[in-house]
């Protein structure tokens, strides 16, 4: 059966303006450390992946030595561990305390996939207990155990590198199954390409502007049927999918066809090498 791998930060939820860049800020204010990141400069951090990498691109001479810290770099990056140990607690308590919601239809598309027979995953490069937590927020508890997770330091290279994606389509056994990723990035949309997936995006705060060229489908959100609930708007439909109001399941399943249908390019090699087979799930919908 075919899967639908999510990112977290910014796909789940958008974490990042309400979340993260919070949660760095009050770290570094409890640490003493001579920096705050304000949204502008936050928008050009998100394009290093990882938190303890972000946190490493402050580590100039200059700083280092107006904050007071070690020169060793051994020493340094203990620091560092320490400074990223106490931003996922914060980070954590802030998306426990429901003060970022789930981004629209993301919970309806899962229980979609879900029942339909879909294989779920998250694969994501920020800390496990990071993404956990908003994998409950935004699934709730019964939906999100339904999901394998793949998180933190699993692999050895960050988004855009295809690692977390190769690993997430060897550990689930998809080498011939095929898949769909659903990224808010470039850099992730890049890894999950390179790694042989489909890949939809769904914009975020930060990302609206970034270049997309390689994506299945751009939207502004999954959208959300409920009466005052958010209308998707298409950004790039290469594959002439024509998502309705709202994106579901057989728009995504379409994705995994349509390329052959239109004569687009098809999507890459599995991280096995091998292509990928076509999907036995949902067929569109009529238009």
């Amino acid at each position: 059966m075919p899967a639908l791998i999510f990112d977290c930060d910014g796909v789940l939820a958008d974490t990042e303006r309400h979340g993260h860049l919070p949660a760095f800020n009050e770290t570094f204010e409890e640490f003493g450390l001579p920096v705050r990141w304000s949204d502008q400069e936050y928008a050009r951090k998100v394009k290093v992946g990882g938190g303890k990498e972000r946190m490493r691109t402050l580590l100039t001479p200059d700083f280092v030595a107006a904050a007071g810290l070690p020169a060793d770099p051994a020493a340094l990056e203990e620091q560092v561990l320490g400074w990223h140990r106490r931003k996922t607690e914060i980070y954590t308590g802030i998306i426990r305390s429901g003060r970022v919601p789930p981004r629209p239809g993301v919970r309806r598309v899962a229980a979609e996939a879900h029942e339909a027979g879909w294989t779920l995953a998250v694969a994501s490069t920020s800390a496990e207990a990071s993404v956990r937590s908003v994998l409950e927020l935004a699934m709730g508890p019964e939906l999100g155990a339904r999901f394998s997770v793949f998180a933190g330091d699993v692999v050895r290279r960050k988004k855009p590198a295809p690692d977390i994606y190769a690993l997430a389509v060897r550990r689930l056994g998809l080498e011939l199954e095929p898949a769909v990723a659903i990224e808010d990035s470039r850099n992730g949309m890049l890894s999950a390409l390179g790694a042989g997936l489909v890949c939809a995006v769904t914009t975020s705060a930060y990302t609206a502007e970034e270049d997309f060229t390689g994506a299945s489908l751009v939207v502004t959100s999954l959208g959300d049927p409920s009466p005052d609930g958010t209308v998707t708007r298409v950004l790039n439909d290469p594959l002439g999918v024509h998502p309705g109001p709202w994106v579901v399941l057989a728009d995504l399943a379409a994705l995994l066809t349509a390329g052959g249908d239109e004569g687009s390019t098809p999507p890459g090699p599995s991280a096995a090498g091998q292509p990928r087979a076509a999907p036995p799930g949902p067929h569109p919908r009529p238009r």
